[in-house]
C-alpha cells in the first residue's frame, strides 16, 4: 500500500507540474489514422525544412519557434501526403491532430501497401488504442506474412519466433493450443490470458481459464504476446497476454473473396473461405469466413470434424464514432486414440489402446465494441461479450497399461455460460511542455457460471454423450464466479529518450461451489456429499517498468509487476484414478521481472535480447506418491515456492537487404529464437523436490530457420530444438502407468514453399521432415493417459484463389 501512495502522489505532483509550468513557442500534435496512432511518420515544417519523426504514439514537437507562417508537409509510407498551413504567434499550438487518409494502388492487380508488415517478428507500440506497451516484453507475429502450414494451425511454426514457449505437441488439426512461457504449463495455455481482438475466449477467465478454442491461423492478421507484466491490465495471471487480431476486410475495396483448399497425409482436409471489404462510402468494413476441417491422422481411433465461422462488421458512424459486432462459431467432434506407456511408445508408437474416447466442444463468441474519440487526445473504448459453451469428453480413464475391457465409460459434460464488459479510457496531455504524456484508466466486470457434471456413461463405443442414469452418479457441479477490476497505468515521459510506467490493478474475485458429489467406498454404499463453498477474496497489485530509446530505433526496457492466481474451486471435485487433488490448495502469488534489449538496426535486423526473473510462491503442482494400498499416483497440491530465472535471445533480419542496401530483388531471412531457463522448486522441506527441476520446463529450447524469396516465390526451412523435461516435480525418469516421467530431448525439421501466378498461390511443404519420433506430453486424463505422441512426417499441399 505505501508503494501504491507513493505512486499515487508522484502522478498528483506531475499533474500539478504540468498545470503551472510554463509554455515556450512550439509546434505539436499527434499523426493518426481512423483511431490508430501513426508511428515514425515524416513532419516536415517549411520554408525551414526542419524535420521531426513521430514516435510510437504519433506524438511530433518542434520546439523554440519564432513566430511566422509556416507550411506542415506528413508523410508516412501507406498514406496519402497531408498538407497544412500554420500560422504562429506568441503562443504554442500544442494540439495539432492530423488524420492520415490510408492509400491503396492497384496496378496489375498488386496492392502497395505499408512494408512493415512484411516483417514477421517485431514488438508492439508503445501506445496502440486504448492499450499502453510501453516499457513491457511484447511480442509481435504478422500472421499473415509467414508460410507455414496454417491448416493445421502449426503451433511449432506459428511461434517460432517467440523465444521461451513450451509447445505441447498433440494435436495435428490445430483444434486446441498448449503454449506455456518462462515455465508455466502449457495445458491449454491456461497460463496465458487469451483474447481474441480484446475479449476472452477461454472457458472460465475466473475458474477454469482453458482454451478449446483456438483461432484458425488462415483468418488471422496478427498474434499479439505480452509477457507477466501484462497482468497490470489484463488480469493477474502469471504468463501475461496472448491477443489474436483477425483479419479485416480490404480498405480500398467493397468486396475480396479468398478460398483455400488444402490436401494433407492421413486424410486430411481443410476448406477456408472468407469474404470482405468495405462499403458505404468507406464507413462499412465487414470481413467473414467459414472453415471446415476433417483428418484421421497417422494413429487409429484418431478422427475428427471441425466447423469454424466468424463474422465481422464495423460501421464508423462519423469521425468520432465506431460500433462494431462479432460472432464466432467452434465445434468440432475429435476420437482420441489415447496414451501409450514408455515401452510401447518405443516399441510402436502408431498403435492405440483406446477405441471408445471421444471429445466434442461447441463454442459461441458474441462481442460488440464501441470507440469514440472524445478528443485528439482522448480515447474510450467499451467491449462487452459473452461466451457460451460446452465441452463433453467421454471415454475410459484408466491408467494406460490396463486394458479396456468394456463395461460403462466415465463421461464428463460442462456448459460455459460467461459475460463480460471492460471499458478503457486513454489520454495523452503534455508534460513539462515538451513529452507528450499517456494516462490509461479502465474497468472490468465479469460474471461466468460452470456447470459441471462427470458420471457413468453408455457401455457402447460411439460418440453418445449421455448419462446412464437419472442423475450423474460422481459429481454435479455449479461454479458462478464473479470478478471486479479496475487498472491504471500511466507513461510519464522524462525526455525524448526516457519514460518510466507505473501502474497499479484492483482485483475483486467471488468463486462459489454448489453441487454435491459421491464419495466411494468399497463395502458398503457410496456417500452423497452436499457441498458448498465461497471464496471472496480482494487484493492490489503494482507494477512499474521503465524504458531509454537511443536515437537508432533501440531501447533498453525494465519492468517488475506482481502476480495472481487463483485456485479453480472446479477442478477439485473431478474424479480421475490417475490423479487426486489436495482438498487444502492455496492461492498462487509471485511477480515477475524483465530487463532487456531491443530494436532495429539500419531498418535489417531486429533483435530482442532479455532476462527474466520469475517468483512464483505456493507454486500448484503434482507430485508422484503412493496410498496405503501402495497404488501410485498424482496429487495436485501446493508443492513448494519455485524461481525460474533466463534468457530470452531473438534475431531475425534479412541478409541480402543489409548487403544490398534494400535494393535486392529477393528476401533472405534468417531467424534465431533461443531460451536458456533455470526453474528450480525452493523454500521446502520436502527433498523429494528440494532443488528439483519445475515440470515442463526444457532448459533449452532453440529454433532457428532460413526464408528466401520475392512477392512471388518463398521456401522457409525451420530446425527446432528442445532438451530434457519432467512431468512431475519429483522428476521421476519412469512409471508404469507413464503418467509421470521425463521427456526426452528432440529435435524437428519442417520444410515450406509456395509459388505465386496472379489470382493464384500454392502452398505445400513437409512437416517432422526427418520423420522423428518423440513426444511433447505425458497427459494423466484427457486425451490420454500417458504419452501422447507427436506427429510422424507428414504433406500437405494449399491451392489458395483471392479475388
Amino acid at each position: 500500500m505505501m508503494l501504491l501512495k507513493t505512486t499515487l502522489l508522484g502522478l498528483c505532483s506531475c499533474i500539478a507540474l504540468t498545470l503551472f509550468a510554463q509554455n515556450q513557442p512550439m509546434i505539436s500534435g499527434t499523426v493518426r489514422s481512423g483511431t490508430d496512432a501513426v508511428a515514425d511518420a515524416s513532419v516536415v515544417l517549411f520554408p525551414l525544412n526542419k524535420v521531426e519523426i513521430s514516435n510510437d504514439n504519433g506524438f511530433f514537437r518542434f520546439a523554440k519557434m519564432a513566430p511566422g507562417t509556416y507550411e506542415m508537409v506528413v508523410s508516412s509510407i501507406g498514406f496519402k501526403a497531408y498538407r497544412q498551413n500554420i500560422v504562429l504567434q506568441d503562443q504554442s499550438i500544442s494540439n495539432l491532430d492530423i488524420n492520415l487518409e490510408p492509400e491503396v494502388v492497384d496496378i496489375q492487380e498488386i496492392v502497395i501497401s505499408d512494408q512493415k508488415d512484411e516483417n514477421i517478428s517485431g514488438k508492439l507500440y508503445d501506445v496502440s488504442g486504448t492499450a499502453i506497451y510501453a516499457s513491457k516484453k511484447t511480442e509481435l507475429i504478422n500472421v499473415k506474412s509467414l508460410n507455414a502450414n496454417l491448416a493445421t494451425n502449426n503451433t511449432r511454426q506459428i511461434y517460432a519466433r517467440v523465444p521461451g514457449l513450451n509447445i505441447w505437441e498433440y494435436d495435428r488439426g490445430g483444434l486446441q493450443l498448449g503454449i506455456g512461457g518462462r515455465g508455466l504449463s502449457p495445458n491449454r495455455s491456461s497460463n496465458f490470458n487469451i483474447r481474441q481482438n480484446g475479449y476472452d475466449i477461454s472457458a472460465d477467465a475466473l475458474g477454469y481459464p482453458e482454451s478449446y478454442y483456438t483461432p484458425s491461423a488462415e483468418a488471422l492478421s496478427k498474434i499479439e504476446i505480452i509477457r507477466g507484466a501484462a497482468s497490470l491490465q489484463y488480469g493477474p495471471q502469471f504468463g501475461g497476454l496472448v491477443n489474436f487480431v483477425m483479419k479485416e476486410g480490404p480498405k480500398g475495396k467493397p468486396i475480396e473473396i479468398t478460398s483455400r483448399q488444402t490436401l494433407g497425409s492421413y486424410g486430411f482436409f481443410n476448406s477456408f473461405n472468407s469474404i470482405g471489404g468495405t462499403v458505404a462510402k468507406n464507413k462499412l468494413n465487414y470481413y467473414s469466413f467459414y472453415q471446415y476441417k476433417r483428418g484421421d491422422d497417422w494413429r487409429p481411433n484418431s478422427h475428427y470434424d471441425q466447423h469454424n465461422a466468424y463474422i465481422h462488421v464495423a460501421y464508423e458512424l462519423n469521425e468520432k464514432l465506431k460500433i462494431s459486432g462479432e460472432y464466432t462459431l467452434m465445434k468440432y467432434l475429435a476420437q482420441q486414440p489415447g496414451g501409450l506407456t514408455d515401452a510401447q511408445f518405443e516399441e510402436d508408437a502408431a498403435v492405440s489402446l483406446r477405441s471408445r474416447n471421444w471429445f466434442q466442444v461447441d463454442w459461441n463468441l458474441f462481442n460488440l465494441t464501441l470507440d469514440y474519440v472524445l478528443s485528439p487526445r482522448t480515447k474510450l473504448n467499451w467491449r462487452t461479450y459473452t461466451l457460451q459453451g460446452s465441452r463433453e469428453a467421454l471415454g475410459v480413464l484408466t491408467y494406460i497399461n490396463r486394458p479396456d475391457v468394456g463395461g460403462v465409460r466415465d463421461y464428463m459434460a460442462d456448459q460455459y455460460n460467461n459475460l463480460g464488459s471492460e471499458l478503457r479510457l486513454i489520454h495523452q496531455y503534455p508534460l513539462w511542455t515538451q513529452q507528450s504524456s499517456t494516462f490509461l484508466i479502465g474497468t472490468r466486470v465479469y460474471k461466468g457460471l460452470t456447470d459441471r457434471r462427470q458420471g457413468d456413461g453408455n457401455t457402447g463405443s460411439g460418440p453418445d454423450f449421455v448419462f446412464t442414469g437419472p442423475e450423474p452418479n460422481k459429481s454435479n457441479f455449479r461454479f458462478p464466479g464473479s470478478n471486479l477490476a479496475v487498472f491504471a497505468e500511466n507513461i510519464f515521459r522524462i525526455n525524448q529518450h526516457w519514460s518510466i510506467t507505473p501502474g497499479a490493478r484492483f482485483e475483486h474475485i467471488n468463486t462459489k461451489a454448489e453441487g454435491y458429489y459421491y464419495k466411494q467406498n468399497i463395502f458398503i454404499a457410496d456417500d452423497k456429499i452436499v457441498e458448498t463453498k465461497e471464496n471472496p477474496r480482494s487484493f492490489i497489485l503494482l507494477g512499474i517498468g521503465s524504458s531509454w530509446k537511443f536515437g537508432n530505433g533501440t531501447e533498453l526496457y525494465a519492468n517488475i509487476s506482481q502476480n495472481y492466481r487463483s485456485i479453480n474451486f472446479n477442478d477439485l471435485r473431478i474424479v480421475n484414478t490417475n490423479a487426486r487433488v489436495d482438498p487444502n490448495l492455496k492461492d498462487e502469488t509471485g511477480y515477475n521481472l524483465d530487463f532487456g534489449f531491443r530494436g532495429t538496426y539500419q531498418n535489417w535486423l531486429y533483435a530482442d535480447v532479455s532476462f527474466f526473473y520469475l517468483k512464483y510462491n505456493d507454486r500448484i503442482g503434482s507430485i508422484f506418491v503412493r496410498d496405503t494400498s501402495f497404488m501410485t499416483y498424482r496429487l495436485r497440491t501446493n508443492v513448494s515456492d519455485s524461481r525460474n530465472l533466463g534468457l530470452e535471445f531473438l534475431l531475425d533480419g534479412d541478409v541480402l537487404k543489409a548487403i544490398s542496401k534494400g535494393m535486392a530483388k529477393y528476401k533472405l531471412n534468417l531467424y534465431t529464437s533461443l531460451s536458456l531457463i533455470d526453474a528450480r522448486y525452493v523454500n521446502t522441506r520436502n527433498t523429494a523436490i528440494a532443488g528439483k527441476l519445475v515440470e515442463n520446463v526444457p532448459p533449452v529450447l532453440f529454433r532457428t530457420g532460413l526464408s528466401f524469396g520475392n512477392p512471388k516465390f518463398n521456401f522457409t526451412y525451420q530446425f527446432a530444438y528442445q532438451t530434457k523435461q519432467y512431468s512431475d516435480a519429483t522428476n521421476t525418469e519412469e512409471t508404469p502407468t507413464a503418467v509421470d516421467g521425463a521427456i526426452p530431448a528432440f529435435a524437428v525439421m519442417d520444410l515450406s514453399l509456395s509459388y505465386n501466378w496472379r489470382v493464384f498461390t500454392l502452398y505445400t511443404g513437409v512437416n517432422n521432415l526427418a520423420d522423428a519420433k518423440y513426444f511433447t506430453r505425458r497427459a494423466d486424463g484427457y486425451p490420454g493417459p500417458g504419452i501422447i505422441p507427436a506427429d510422424k512426417r507428414n504433406v500437405y499441399v494449399t491451392l489458395q484463389f483471392k479475388l
